[in-house]
């Protein structure tokens, strides 16, 4: 089977670009070593819960094969026992999970509001100009994977670019050059704040939660003076913003938040869900007609 060009992948189908019918996926090729920390990150889940495990699960098929493939795929429907349209529907839901090979450096340019009128839209289209990509595309020596960002969480350094996930700030088209062609030529820039940078499978390992002393850096500078000029502000003005108010403790008042605890469950751990499953077997459910409620009519 021929894998697709960048210029064919433009015109996948998005929903289905994970789904090859003929090749369904073989959740065989993961060795052992992955299978254990499969098991790993299942075991930080309740009993019973084990999909919850799906995201990070798949960061580490990520973390292995560049991608998410019809064998990670298959892998995770496996181990999990789940179906892999369970799988695949995730995988399409959320743009981390990359559904074709992704560079050693996946470059994120934040195109949303604030970031495109500072600049980011300008940047985009320049980077994708020089490196013959656009957005989501691979250059072809392997080395970067382009693609747009709605939002990089980092409004007061706009406009923001992230290699691997770590920021580099205040970027123009000029830095963004120069960053890329600092990549392309083995180097590794030191972003403006996290952690040095390191490979795409490098970080996908990370975020599926297995860190080494090489890839953590506790000391990194993970905020700067725009972030913090509000604190600043407040401590030079003696401010501080407002307690939250006190519950009173009463008798009255335990009563009333023991019986809202009691009807409104959290979570699946903390009671029994009333489900479709669970309800009572109604009239129309049997195909007979049902029953109007008292005072409705007909």
């Amino acid at each position: 089977m021929t894998l697709p060009t960048n210029s064919d992948a433009g015109r996948e189908n998005f929903r289905t670009s994970v789904i090859q019918l003929d090749r369904p996926g073989d959740p065989s090729v993961f060795g052992e070593q992955t299978r254990a920390e499969a098991a790993q990150i299942i075991a930080r889940y309740p009993a019973g819960q084990s999909r919850s495990a799906l995201l990070p699960l798949l960061h580490l098929v990520q973390s292995e094969q560049g991608y998410v493939t019809s064998d990670g795929i298959a892998f995770c429907a496996d181990i999990l026992d789940i179906t892999k349209a369970q799988v695949s529907a995730v995988v399409t839901f959320y743009t981390m999970y990359k559904r074709s090979p992704t560079g050693e450096y996946l470059v994120s340019v934040c195109t949303n509001t604030l970031c495109g009128m500072l600049g980011g839209d300008d940047i985009f289209a320049a980077l994708g100009q020089t490196l013959g990509v656009g957005d989501n595309q691979t250059t072809e020596d392997g080395t970067i994977t382009l693609e747009h960002a709605e939002c990089l969480a980092a409004c007061d350094y706009a406009p923001i670019v992230t290699v691997n996930y770590e920021f580099f700030d205040n970027q123009t088209v000029a830095s963004a050059h120069k960053l890329v062609n600092a990549l392309r030529g083995g180097e590794r820039p030191m972003p403006t704040r996290g952690a040095p940078l390191c490979s795409f499978k490098q970080i996908e390992r990370q975020i599926a939660g297995f860190h080494t002393a090489e890839t953590l850096a506790p000391d990194a500078n993970t905020s700067g003076v725009p972030t913090e000029i509000g604190v600043h502000l407040a401590v030079e003005r003696g401010e501080s913003a407002p307690s939250y108010a006190v519950e009173r403790t009463d008798a009255r008042t335990a009563e009333a938040s023991a019986a809202r605890a009691a009807s409104q469950p959290t979570s699946a751990h903390d009671a029994p869900l009333e489900t479709s499953a669970s309800d009572e077997q109604h009239p129309q459910d049997s195909g007979g007609a049902a029953e109007p409620e008292p005072g409705k009519g007909t």
